[in-house]
């Protein structure tokens, strides 16, 4: 009998072409890949990697097998589709993931009101950039998640995930109270050209977003603070080391002596829920979507969506 966690490994390896990357996908060491490798041909009788350069390669086994642990593996997720279907009714368990400010912003109303209408559903919840996110969606370790895309760069999304657009979410910068354009109506980016940055760390998506946004602008720019939490980057603006992107959503009271203002041109974060398409029969996918595009509903009435047009 074929174990489903080493198909889900070796379909890992086939989608990153790698060890490493199959590792990092499935947040494991890159020896418990090979062991778990090394336990599945046993199984088939028959040698599925072999080694490349540094690297290793899927035999012609290894890929027959591949295409089918993939087949296999959407097969599952439509299995336990159709049976919540067939049943109408959202129980079991829903796995939900959302990177901080949406955290903050849309899961205590969304998970509230799952609560309240679905008691018999377990609702289990994390915080997660997007890039990882993704990744736990693809192999099923997350049922549904909350990414996003900045107004002029797109996060990449594989095939085979369904969509659900939530709101549209304004971007300020922050700055010190004292900094000269602080008591601006709005701003533009070029004028940031000689200030210091404080930004999210590197490899994250937002942070990538930062460098290649500034430098659209020509400006090359000076980094020199990083911190994940949204919060963490608004003090160390209010202690005077440097200006950040504020997105609105999640954001809460500026710290004392922080001041945000718009830009001129519209900067903002699409905000969107992602899950696996094979999924999309699940009565408790459909209910935790319905849950945050009305949770989306309390941000924007709020003036999220409105400051956007506005921006």
């Amino acid at each position: 009998m074929l174990n489903l966690e080493r198909l889900r490994i070796l379909d890992a390896l086939a989608r990153h072409g790698s060890v490493s990357g199959a590792a990092d996908g499935l947040h494991v060491t890159t020896s418990a890949v090979s062991q778990q490798m090394a336990k599945l041909e046993r199984e088939v009788g028959q040698q599925l990697l072999t080694k490349h350069g540094r690297g290793v390669r899927l035999t012609d086994a290894g890929r027959l097998l591949a295409d089918h642990a993939a087949r296999i593996i959407s097969q599952v997720e439509l299995a336990q589709s159709d049976i919540e279907a067939r049943r109408g009714q959202v129980v079991g368990e829903v796995r939900l993931s959302a990177f901080p400010t949406a955290a903050r912003g849309l899961f205590p109303v969304a998970l509230a009101s799952l609560r309240k209408a679905h008691p018999d559903l377990r609702v289990r919840s994390l915080e997660l950039e997007p890039d990882g996110a993704i990744r736990q969606v693809l192999r099923g370790d997350l049922d549904l998640a909350v990414v996003l895309d900045w107004n002029n760069k797109r996060l990449p999304v594989p095939g085979g995930l369904a969509t659900a657009s939530l709101l549209e979410d304004a971007a300020d910068v922050a700055m010190p109270a004292d900094h000269p354009l602080a008591e601006r109506r709005d701003v533009d980016l070029e004028e940031f050209a000689h200030d210091s940055w404080v930004s999210w760390p590197t490899g994250e998506f937002c942070h990538e977003w930062l460098v290649f946004t500034l430098r659209s602008k020509g400006i090359e720019p000076r980094i020199e603070h990083m911190a994940g939490e949204q919060h963490t980057q608004l003090e160390l603006v209010g202690g005077g080391l440097g200006v950040c992107v504020a997105p609105r959503m999640g954001r809460g009271r500026l710290p004392e002596g922080v001041v945000a203002v718009p830009v001129r041109q519209k900067m903002f974060r699409h905000v969107y829920a992602v899950w696996r398409a094979d999924a999309d029969r699940r009565p408790s996918i459909r209910a935790a979507v319905e849950a945050l595009e009305e949770a989306a509903g309390v941000v924007k009435a709020a003036g999220v969506a409105k400051a956007v047009d506005a921006a």
